[in-house]
């Protein structure tokens, strides 16, 4: 088995690429992966489309990212939240596009993109502007639009803890987005309190087999998104 664990969130995002995309996990502060977004900050990728639950708070992690001027398009559910002060102006200029998706759709979009599902027809949005320029067919009487499955080049995903070969379990509500985007990913990276030698993990608790996860790194300490908005940090 190939020991997947990396030395730090800068080696752990060095090769994504200009106009990648990637997805983020985390639903508002649980299960955000922080550290992997600010090292991408970091490493420079330019022109990336995320796709993710909401589009961060204050000036940290995912909110600093757009900050950056390294987004160039958001797929999400709320690109508005109660400290989401980036992104509306990014949007407003025409500086950032969005793709707004009802939450349930998104997490069904991710899921199956992962299962190499290329569309399926769902109900929600029928009869609204989200349903414009797209093929609706009627079910037992009942219209649905197709939607298509979401595939990434790269996944930043929070885990609790992780074995070196990428098996990964989560703290609870911090599970959201993360299962489903590590199948979705060309390059799942995951980020987790900490990592532990192959067989410590119950193999009755995994969540994410490692066979959906390419890299793993340890951040034992790391910071709380709320924490950060409320101290008035921004980052870098």
């Amino acid at each position: 088995m190939i020991n997947k664990h990396v030395s730090s969130a800068a080696e752990a995002v060095r090769d994504v690429f200009d106009g990648a995309t990637v997805m983020v996990s985390g639903f508002g502060e649980a299960g955000s992966p922080i550290e992997l977004i600010h090292a991408l900050i970091d490493q420079g990728a330019t022109d990336l489309t995320v796709v993710s639950n909401n589009t961060g708070s204050g000036e940290v992690g995912l909110a600093a990212l757009l900050k950056a001027g390294r987004v160039s398009k958001v797929i999400c559910s709320f690109p508005r939240t109660a400290n989401s002060t980036v992104f509306p102006d990014l949007y407003r200029s025409g500086k950032t596009e969005l793709e707004l998706v009802p939450q349930g759709t998104l997490a069904e979009r991710i899921r199956a993109g992962g299962a190499g599902i290329p569309g399926f027809y769902t109900p929600a949005a029928v009869g609204t502007p989200l349903a414009d320029g797209k093929e609706s067919r009627q079910f037992d009487g009942q219209e649905y639009i197709l939607e298509h499955g979401l595939k990434a080049d790269f996944a930043l995903i929070k885990g609790q803890v992780a074995d070196t070969h990428g098996n990964v379990i989560y703290n609870k509500t911090a599970r959201n987005f993360g299962p489903p985007m590590a199948m979705a990913a060309n390059v799942s990276i995951v980020q987790a309190i900490q990592v532990v030698e192959p067989g410590e993990i119950d193999p009755e608790v995994v969540v994410t087999p490692g066979i959906f996860v390419d890299r793993v790194v340890e951040i034992a300490n790391p910071v709380h998104e709320s924490v950060l908005v409320a101290e008035g940090v921004s980052y870098p």
